[in-house]
């Protein structure tokens, strides 16, 4: 999209914003004034939940009255703007996605949203990117009769992979760094080792065992305990490096062996000596979360592997490039999977598949 100069000042005013801290109300505090200009509402809200506990929600509010938050656990099972983010997650929806005006002005939300006070009368609203351990949504509400235009959807899409970047980062760091300083943090994240470079690429800080892991994944590394392999480097300049606006680059990397995966967050760090430092987290995980033995008498083989994919987090990109397939061909497959599973989502995949590991 052409974007204007002011929309463009706004969109480099809030995307510092969303990378100035790793205390999510703190980010959203800086970030509040660029996002009320650059979208206009009433009042905004920010909600991250766990898979493992989809009704128990943390909410950060922008200006969203304490009455909306009390009385969510009862508004939940009427919630049409979760349903319909939820089928299509990273997507920003218009209350005219979702349903027309004269079903919204019949639905049990908007009824009992006027009984508490809160006249809502538009609303956009998109599911940020699904994890295992978590979920989020980012809503906006006008309270008046002037729906959410396209361009305004438009902003909101081109945003939404940066709040989710937001919200990963700081629920992967927060706890830790509050007890410390952030480099300290970065050495007690659980699971993960961490190399931190400063601009261009010098390295600042190195974890005890990230070489070791590098050196597993990356045999050419053999010998070198000075310098990250060039596939993560060139990765990160091209993080980087991005000037104009348009979507972020691909933030997470997966090499996959027999038994278990590499995974490599790139992170940007809060801005320390005129200088944005990055983390490049390193996690040696199991393949995925196992998929259910009824799951596999349904599907065939193939989307049997591609299943496997979701369940190990993967995107679509990544599924395509580890089977060796278009990545038409597999949403293809995941357009025919989920009827055979009873599904409607990628979310669905990861939430039946994570409950039936838990025991009992």
């Amino acid at each position: 999209m052409n974007l204007t100069v002011r929309e463009q000042a706004l969109i480099s005013e809030l995307t510092q914003a969303l990378s100035s801290s790793l205390d999510l109300t703190e980010v959203l505090a800086r970030a509040q004034g660029a996002i009320t200009q650059l979208l206009p509402s009433d009042y905004a809200a920010l909600c991250v939940s766990r898979p493992e506990r989809p009704g128990d929600y943390e909410w950060l509010g922008l200006g969203a009255p304490g009455v909306l938050f009390t009385h969510y656990p009862e508004l939940a099972a009427v919630d049409f703007v979760r349903e319909a983010v939820a089928k299509r997650p990273n997507v920003a929806l218009r209350d005219s996605d979702m349903l027309s005006r004269r079903e919204l002005k019949r639905s049990l939300l908007y009824l009992r949203c006027r009984e508490l006070g809160l006249p809502l009368e538009h609303v956009m609203a998109v599911l940020l990117e699904l994890r295992q351990d978590w979920h989020g949504g980012f809503t906006l509400y006008r309270e008046h009769a002037q729906p959410f235009s396209a361009r305004e959807q438009a902003l909101l899409n081109w945003l939404t992979p940066y709040l989710a970047n937001t919200v990963r980062n700081c629920r992967m760091f927060s706890d830790v760094a509050m007890r410390g300083d952030l480099l300290d943090a970065l050495f007690l994240h659980q699971g993960a080792e961490c190399v931190v470079l400063e601009p261009p690429e010098r390295e600042t800080l190195r974890t005890p065992g990230a070489m070791a892991l590098l050196g597993r994944w990356y045999p050419e590394l053999e010998g070198s305990d000075v310098q990250l392999p060039q596939e993560l480097t060139g990765h990160l300049r091209r993080l980087r490096d991005v000037q104009t606006p348009g979507r972020p680059g691909v933030d997470t990397l997966m090499r996959s062996g027999q038994q278990t995966h590499l995974k490599v967050t790139f992170v940007e760090l809060p801005e320390q000596r005129g200088t944005r430092p990055w983390a490049v987290m390193l996690q040696e995980c199991s393949r995925s979360i196992p998929m259910p033995e009824q799951w596999r008498q349904k599907i065939s083989k193939r989307e049997a592997d591609v299943v496997q994919g979701v369940l190990s987090n993967w995107s679509n990109e990544t599924i395509a490039q580890d089977l060796g397939l278009t990545l038409n061909t597999v949403k293809t497959h995941l357009r025919n999977i989920f009827p055979k599973l009873g599904m409607e989502s990628r979310m669905d995949l990861l939430y039946h598949a994570a409950w039936r590991q838990k025991p009992g």
